[in-house]
């Protein structure tokens, strides 16, 4: 079932926006609460106005580096570094910045997310150790990619550990909390997946095709007290070709509307999609139009939490700069504004090593069915001059991914009280009292790959 957030499409009262853009933060809240507190403001505005409470507490932990800060952190990693360097950084979207009260701030990943994509900067970097990890990686995953295409398919079983710590003094030993912990959602290139063994006993363990499948846990709070869960589930991943030639005229319409606030067609959507599609008929052609515009036009940068961005496709299709879940959203709209069903598959991404979250896209062409296109892979591809990766990721994935969640901002069961830390998707779980939601600094999350076996 569809999380209701259609209400973040409602604008904001003039004043409130501007705070908000200035980052004024402290003030907005103060005006947010007369507002709640105003029996002529409409219950209908309310909603939107509580929602952004929750996005204004979330940006200052998000953007914590002072523009000094950042400065020193570059040029103490980065050979010669240069003050004029951050700002060019600064005007061309590389490094992600905002006002925090009154100051440039930047996300505290800035450097990290320059080595990952621009390879000037990584040559300079005074340790090599990640860029090497790097490369080693992508030659594992291109000996992969040579061995799908031989067999045409990869079929492997994982055992993944994943775990939830709670410590906070904000919290009385013996509170209820609700946990979920996610769990592989069965489908689609998941053949089979079973729960092992878990710290406690679950109160509840969701339907194996549930969107955003879950083991549900009630359990009185102690301090530093660790919740986890053992899985086993089996991957078997086709690698497939399609040919425009062969695509049927007869198409489906299913997953092909929109879905508030984040895939909706605005005018702006509507205009790229005419401009990017052009005068092409054949669906698989018109997303392979697509899928080329974000792999190659935009690039890759981290995000904040997504509850922050009241717009997913526009941030990224004006700005083109996006983690993986980003452009994912934004390729799914761009597709179902041109008539191709498409929907959201996210989770981890598992090498045979570790665990990492990842978020890409499902889109369906007749008669082949379902497909995958991952634009950060594919983008990553086109940067490093690999077109035959970045071609593989357009209809494939590798078997190095675990689905936890089949469309987007899709409710738990059983449900939450309260409003997700992330409403959209589910890689690392989520926890919340009778009387709130926690705060991520109250708890941890932590997957592992435990074993990892190629089959036939």
């Amino acid at each position: 079932m569809l999380i209701d957030l259609s209400y973040l499409r409602y604008p904001l009262p003039p004043d409130v926006q501007r705070l908000f853009e200035a980052g004024e933060f402290s003030r907005m809240e103060r005006v947010i609460a007369a507002r709640l507190a105003d029996s002529r403001t409409p219950e209908t505005l309310k909603k939107r106005l509580t929602f952004q409470l929750a996005i204004a507490r979330e940006i200052p932990a998000s953007y914590p580096l002072t523009r000094s800060a950042l400065l020193a952190q570059l040029q103490g990693a980065v050979r010669d570094f240069m003050p004029e360097e951050l700002e060019a950084l600064c005007d061309d979207g590389t490094l992600d910045w905002r006002y925090v009260e009154g100051e440039v701030r930047f996300r505290d990943n800035c450097l990290s997310n320059l080595l990952k994509t621009r390879p000037e900067f990584a040559q300079r970097a005074i340790d090599q150790t990640s860029i090497a990890a790097s490369l080693a990686e992508r030659a594992e995953l291109d000996a992969m990619i040579t061995r799908m295409k031989r067999k045409g398919h990869a079929h492997a079983r994982f055992v993944l550990h994943e775990e939830m710590t709670v410590d906070s003094t904000r919290l009385t030993p013996g509170e209820t909390l609700h946990i979920h912990l996610p769990l592989p959602v069965v489908g689609a290139q998941v053949v089979s997946a079973e729960l092992l063994s878990s710290s406690h006993k679950p109160a509840f363990i969701a339907d194996p095709e549930e969107p955003h499948r879950t083991a549900y846990f009630e359990l009185p709070y102690q301090p530093g007290m660790t919740v986890s869960a053992e899985l086993a589930y089996e991957i078997d991943a086709p690698y497939m070709k399609p040919d425009p030639a062969a695509v049927s005229n007869l198409q489906p319409d299913f997953d092909t509307g929109e879905e508030a606030p984040h895939i909706v067609f605005t005018p702006y959507i509507r205009a790229l999609t005419k401009e990017i599609v052009g005068t092409e008929r054949n669906p698989l052609l018109k997303a392979r139009r697509i899928y080329d515009f974000i792999t190659t036009q935009a690039v890759y940068r981290f995000m904040p939490l997504y509850m922050t961005v009241t717009n997913i496709p526009e941030y990224f299709l004006t700005g083109l700069r996006g983690d993986c879940g980003v452009q994912a959203v934004s390729f799914i709209t761009l597709c179902r504004c041109a008539g191709i069903p498409a929907r959201w598959q996210a989770g981890l991404y598992t090498t045979p090593r570790e665990a990492g979250n990842h978020d890409w896209a499902m889109f369906y062409i007749a008669p082949y069915g379902w497909l995958y296109a991952d634009c950060s892979f594919g983008g990553s591809a086109f940067r490093a001059g690999s077109e035959e990766r970045r071609d593989f990721y357009f209809g494939n994935l590798e078997p190095w991914r675990l689905p936890l969640c089949v469309g987007f901002q899709q409710a738990f069961t059983p449900p939450r009280r309260f409003l997700r830390r992330d409403p959209y998707d589910n890689q690392n779980g989520e926890v919340e009292t009778l009387s709130r939601r926690l705060d991520r600094s109250e708890y941890d999350t932590h997957s592992r790959v435990v074993s990892y076996e190629e089959l036939d």
